[in-house]
């Protein structure tokens, strides 16, 4: 079981930057952040293998990164050029397994945290 807690949410106005933090218990193989704005689906934002190939919605290709600390296993997501439409909830997810991530979908992660909120104006 691996427990992940997330930190670095809160509010910035349109075109600042935010960077996302998430602590993991143990080993992770591939690791994503999702995000659910209110009325919406849950959305992959981007997502990470251990080996470091990373993979990122269109939607915010350009200006967030993600990366992976695997000695302390942390996972960040660096956002920029932030956009009202970013404001969300945003998950750290995680899988023990490497999952194919073309596609980033919540049934390829089995670990979630319990959210962080973004909010831009």
């Amino acid at each position: 079981h691996v427990q992940l807690v997330e930190s670095g949410g809160g509010s910035v106005q349109a075109g600042g930057s935010l960077r996302l933090s998430c602590a993991a218990s143990g080993y992770t193989a591939t690791m994503a952040w999702f995000r659910q704005a209110p009325g919406k689906e849950r959305e992959g934002v981007a997502a990470i293998l251990r080996d470091g190939r990373t993979s990122y919605a269109d939607s915010v290709k350009g200006r967030f990164i993600i990366s992976k600390d695997n000695a302390k296993n942390t996972l960040a997501l660096e956002m920029n050029s932030l956009k009202p439409e970013d404001t969300a909830m945003y998950y750290c997810a995680a899988d023990l397994y490497y999952r194919s991530i073309s596609r980033i979908l919540e049934s390829d992660f089995r670990y979630w945290g319990q959210g962080t909120q973004v909010t831009v104006s």
